[in-house]
């Protein structure tokens, strides 16, 4: 009986899954339309935001009790990657609020409701690594200042994290394992005083601003410790990953649609295209030719490599219910390397389709923007290379990133 219910349960998952990424690729040709506003409004703009909502873009990683549809990540990486070949900003925002909308998993069903109930309810949330929450009857004082907030100008509520302090504002405040205890107090947008700073090179959609709250009250029910085991209540297997790894595969996967959409333009360009002085296409190049097989390879390769990461740690949380460090930094390492890999086929690609690429009218150099900057972002860091080597050494590495 158990195995017929995990079978059917597989099934809709699966159903789910295709039904979501085919939503996702439907939506390409609206966001490649829109891109230009998108690049120039430093925002999602209202027509880009309905279609996204319709489609259910930002509730692929909510849980199901909450009307979302808990999709295997590598379903939903596949949703990331189809919309980055649209619009990069678009889908980084999508991959934003997905890892926000996990920590649902963690909070009273009231407040979850209340807060991702909606259609169009996101949560933004970004860097503040000075935030202070100060005990106070039924909740926190919080004060703080945070930074990359993507997708806070479509936002709903915000979320601040912030170490949590004692009434006198100096105690820590301990979790049982004796770390200093974090917690992410979620508010609404409206609450903050948001600062624009979004001027940037690449991903100007984000609109990634600055948030800032002071001795603002939160109660209880909304402060959550995200990925704190003892304090999840939805068992569902997706729970057992936490938002890093969502994260890091998400965001590379924005540069291979990226990466995706550039080298596929450029094969369109390299059909008809001539170079200057030349009667021949650029597709009877000998370099162009091996350029464009090899750039396919190794986006096939490393797309190839995540995913199979992705679905080796996925097997192993369903026999297991943990993520084991092992499978974190098999995914760390080969997010961290689709990144790359998608950024360098990038600069490849521009590099051939010569002076027509630097147009604003043409999308190549939008797009090498965008991957630039999402090899910029920490999931890109280099570093993360040296925190799997040194494990794979057999030393201790920070384990903060995995």
């Amino acid at each position: 009986m158990n195995d017929i219910a995990g079978i059917h349960s597989t099934t809709a998952s699966d159903a789910n899954g295709a039904s979501a990424i085919a939503r996702a690729r439907a939506l390409i040709p609206l966001l490649q339309s829109a891109a230009d506003r998108i690049d120039a409004q430093n925002e999602l703009p209202p027509d880009v935001l309905d279609a996204m909502f319709d489609a259910g873009m930002f509730k692929l990683l909510l849980p199901r009790t909450y009307g979302g549809y808990e999709l295997k990540p590598s379903d939903f990486i596949q949703c990331v990657e189809a919309i980055a070949q649209g619009d990069a900003s678009v889908a980084w925002c999508m991959n934003q609020g997905s890892g926000c909308s996990m920590a649902a998993a963690y909070l009273a069903p009231e407040a979850a409701r209340e807060i991702w109930g909606g259609k169009r309810d996101v949560v933004a949330w970004g860097q503040g690594p000075e935030a202070k929450a100060i005990r106070a009857p039924g909740g926190w004082r919080l004060t703080g200042n945070w930074s990359f907030a993507s997708g806070s100008r479509h936002a709903t509520w915000l979320g601040g994290m912030a170490l949590c302090f004692e009434a006198d504002g100096e105690t820590p405040v301990l979790r049982p394992d004796g770390k200093h205890w974090s917690r992410t107090m979620l508010f609404r947008r409206e609450q903050a005083k948001i600062t624009d700073v979004w001027q940037v090179m690449g991903l100007r959609g984000t609109g990634s601003d600055n948030y800032a709250v002071e001795a603002l009250f939160i109660d209880d029910a909304h402060a959550v410790t995200r990925e704190y085991d003892p304090e999840r209540r939805e068992s569902g297997t997706l729970y057992s990953f936490q938002s890093m790894q969502i994260y890091a595969t998400g965001f590379a996967s924005v540069a291979l649609g990226v990466s995706r959409a550039m080298l596929d333009g450029f094969i369109g360009l390299a059909k008809t295209k001539s170079q200057a002085w030349s009667p021949d296409s650029l597709r009877d190049n000998h370099a162009v030719q091996h350029i464009v097989s090899y750039s396919d390879a190794a986006w096939k390769a490393a797309r190839a490599g995540m995913h199979l990461a992705l679905g080796n740690a996925w097997r192993e949380v369903c026999a297991t219910g943990v993520l084991s460090i092992p499978h974190r930094m098999e995914i760390r390492q080969a997010s961290t390397y689709a990144t790359h890999a998608a950024r360098d086929m990038a600069h490849q690609v521009f590099h051939e389709a010569g002076s027509t690429a630097i147009f604003n009218n043409r999308p190549f150099e939008r797009r090498l923007r965008d991957v630039n900057s999402v090899s910029q972002q920490l999931q890109g860091r280099r570093t993360h290379f040296e925190t799997v080597g040194l494990y794979r050494l057999g030393g201790d590495p920070d384990r903060r990133w995995i």
